[in-house]
């Protein structure tokens, strides 16, 4: 039986975002300028990369694409532990 996805779920802040958000207060002055829900996007298509080289390439668009003003990850359907439609995303 598959769980329910949770509307309210929310990530936490992975150590490496953290440390890039230390490092730049141009970066996290645009993170916090956000909505929870688009921080909570960003970071779930970060780490749902399966290889460390997938996720550090994610960072630097992030960083890239925050900076330039971006809310959400382009062509993500959104964080799957939030939406039932989107649970095919999740590890079975």
């Amino acid at each position: 039986m598959v769980a329910v996805a949770d509307p309210d779920f929310r990530h936490r802040t992975p150590p490496a975002l953290k440390a890039m958000l230390d490092a730049s207060p141009e970066l996290a002055e645009k993170w916090h300028a956000l909505t929870a829900l688009a921080r909570n996007e960003w970071i779930c298509w970060t780490i749902s990369a399966k290889q460390e080289a997938t996720r550090e390439k994610r960072r630097a668009r992030l960083r890239e694409e925050i900076l330039e003003g971006k809310k959400r990850p382009c062509c993500w359907p959104g964080c799957p532990h939030r939406r039932e439609s989107a649970r095919k995303f999740v590890d079975p």
